[in-house]
């Protein structure tokens, strides 16, 4: 017996040492040859926690938020039938053949007007009841109905608009004095913060949605001064001029527009822009802004390559506008403005808001870039002339089409892989652009031979055009490019 267990034992102890040597050899390999690079050591904790509920907030902020009602007096011209054409047109159009026929054997039918009724949002900012909304809410409406959250309803009035940034202030006369909320720093807004939107979508009054700030600065071609707030609290038609809340219940934004084809994307305009425009609204019932008098186009990185700029900062002076204040400054086509009044032009649309929020009368320094080295300038600020505003917004009523610039956003949705131009937004039916075969979502490329590559572009052409005037159109539709003439009417 003994020798059998020594006699296996001796052939086992020889692999036994083989295994253990093989596993010291093995493991010491492998630590050698998989030594870890990163760290393991717990991290500082950096995310706050989810709040728990908005519920208190939002019980504290409902009462200052408003539905609004209005009521549009709007012109069509009438036909005997109401039908809709094969060819898909939602109105009554030049091209319909059925509308055609009924010319021919009817003759023109007149005009007829109808009442259009429209809903949206606001919220209240002083106890006396002045209402902050948007100017698309209440523009052209004929009568005005608030709603307050206890269900009283009120008449309200316009006090002022500002179509730039479309912006109103509507007061009603209540019984008593009303509650408020407050207005916040919508500079101090960073992007991941909590938001809150109240308002009225589809008519559910005071619906609340939560979300986090998206982006900030956002320029999406509603206006000459875009400054979003981008969103992922749900906003949808309806919710128009309501507010959007930090989580201190402060109004930090104006919920303004959505992207038709987005899920999940909403924009507000900041509220640091409505409070500087509010008193003047209150006072005079309009917004007086500065005017500089150049026109600019954007730092492309192949531009700041040829300027021999280390980044795409800056706005380029394309053209410098004979007698105003920046041609009596000494500005001149080629100068990149990097400051303003002691504030950075980070990109071209920052100028824009800065000088419009410039008392006229105020002289400012201007800091440059001239051929490489910085250079000061002084100009005193000017009025906006709203005459020339005024002659470019007939213009383009006299067209009948509204537009705005074409952005990645709004290109990537129309299917376009390039997002120079501008885009078609409304065409009015019976006017000479529809007359020209011109639609929504059409994109302009040249006006008389003249590139149109952004809004400015298409605004300068515009203050060219006069009434009677033949414009040569180059659109985009689709994969298709063509002319078209339109005649001003």
């Amino acid at each position: 017996m003994f020798w059998y267990v020594r006699k296996h034992w001796l052939i086992i102890l020889p692999v036994l040492f083989l295994i253990l040597g093989g596993i010291a050899f093995l493991g010491s390999s492998s630590q050698a040859q998989g030594k870890k690079f990163w760290s393991e050591k717990p991290g500082e904790e950096i995310l706050a926690p989810m709040p728990p509920s908005f519920s208190v907030l939002v019980e504290k902020l409902q009462p200052a938020v408003v539905n609004i009602s209005t009521t549009q007096v709007v012109k069509e011209r009438g036909r005997f039938f109401h039908f809709p054409s094969p060819f898909g047109e939602r109105r009554p159009s030049p091209q319909d053949p059925f509308e055609e026929f009924f010319r021919r054997f009817f003759g023109d039918i007149p005009e007829r007007e109808f009442k259009r009724q429209s809903l949206g949002s606001g919220f209240i900012i002083s106890p006396d009841g002045y209402i902050v909304t948007n100017n698309h809410v209440v523009e052209n409406a004929s009568e005005i109905k608030v709603i307050l959250s206890n269900e009283e309803e009120y008449d309200a009035e316009v006090v002022g608009r500002d179509p730039k940034t479309d912006l109103a202030l509507i007061k009603i006369n209540a019984k008593n004095s009303l509650p408020v909320v407050p207005l916040g720093d919508s500079d101090k807004l960073k992007i991941g913060d909590w938001v809150i939107a109240i308002g009225n979508p589809f008519g559910l009054s005071h619906t609340v949605t939560a979300g986090i700030v998206s982006a900030k600065g956002r320029v999406i071609g509603a206006g000459p001064y875009d400054d979003f707030i981008q969103t992922d609290a749900s906003i949808n038609p309806g919710n128009s001029g309501g507010p959007l809340f930090n989580t201190r219940g402060e109004v930090v934004g104006i919920n303004t527009a959505i992207i038709a084809t987005g899920q999940g994307i909403g924009f507000a305009i900041p509220i640091n822009m409505a409070k500087q425009i509010l008193p003047q609204l209150r006072e005079k019932g309009k917004v007086t802004r500065g005017w500089l008098g150049v026109q600019i186009q954007r730092i492309t990185p192949e531009l700041a390559k040829s300027f021999g700029l280390e980044s795409e900062r800056g706005a380029l002076v394309a053209d410098v506008i004979e007698g105003t204040p920046a041609e009596k400054a000494g500005l001149q086509r080629g100068d990149i403005i990097i400051e303003f009044d002691h504030k950075p032009i980070k990109e071209m649309n920052d100028l824009p808001r800065i000088v419009a929020n410039t008392p006229p009368g105020k002289r400012v320094p201007i800091k440059v870039l001239r051929r490489g080295k910085e250079k000061t300038l002084y100009a005193t600020i000017a009025e906006m002339e709203e005459e020339r505003i005024a002659s470019r917004e007939t213009t383009e009523e006299s067209l009948g089409l509204t537009t705005q610039e074409l952005t990645p956003d709004i290109a990537k949705s129309l299917g376009l892989s390039d997002d120079n131009g501008v885009v078609i937004t409304d065409v009015e039916p019976g006017s000479p652009a529809d007359e020209a075969n011109l639609r929504r979502g059409d994109v302009i490329l040249e006006i008389n031979q003249h590139p149109i590559k952004t809004m400015e572009d298409y605004k300068r052409m515009l203050d060219q055009i006069k009434k009677g005037d033949t414009v040569l159109f180059l659109v985009r539709r689709g994969n298709n490019t063509f002319y078209t003439a339109v005649k001003t009417g």
